[in-house]
């Protein structure tokens, strides 16, 4: 993994970095959102839906549907385990949903293990609209 390490100071810098991160994926990608409850995570994945082409008014937390899928030049699922346990990750079936598209995981430490290949992402609250965003690559 290659990682890289980036504050923001509003929202809108958060979005653009996510759009950023969006225009290097393929088909399969996986990308594990981590960080604490108001870090920023559904907020990167609207930048990263905006970037797949996906309007970012149509994303929100899928806290009460686990799983919401976007339409865009890739298809966006947005998974977000954090009402669920380890155990009932499993039963969502994540490892196979996002052949097609992309995935995006928020909560990503309730995964039972590793998705070998996937970005990852931790986002820090440094209070205001400010973040620092570290972003674990995949090898090329």
């Amino acid at each position: 993994m290659i990682a890289r390490v980036v504050e923001t100071a509003s929202e809108a810098e958060t979005l653009d970095l996510a759009r950023a991160v969006a225009a290097r994926l393929a088909p399969g990608a996986v990308v594990l959102l981590r960080g604490d409850l108001g870090a920023g995570k559904t907020a990167f994945v609207r930048g990263l839906a905006d970037g797949l082409g996906v309007p970012d008014d149509q994303v929100s937390s899928p806290t009460f549907t686990l799983v919401q899928v976007y339409q865009g030049r890739l298809p966006l699922l947005h998974a977000d385990l954090y009402r669920i346990t380890t155990a009932e990750v499993e039963d969502l079936g994540l490892d196979e949903a996002g052949e097609a598209g992309v995935l995006a995981i928020e909560w990503a430490e309730k995964l039972a293990r590793p998705i070998p290949g996937a970005w990852a992402i931790l986002l820090e609250d440094l209070g205001d609209d400010r973040r620092r965003i570290t972003i674990d690559t995949p090898p090329a």
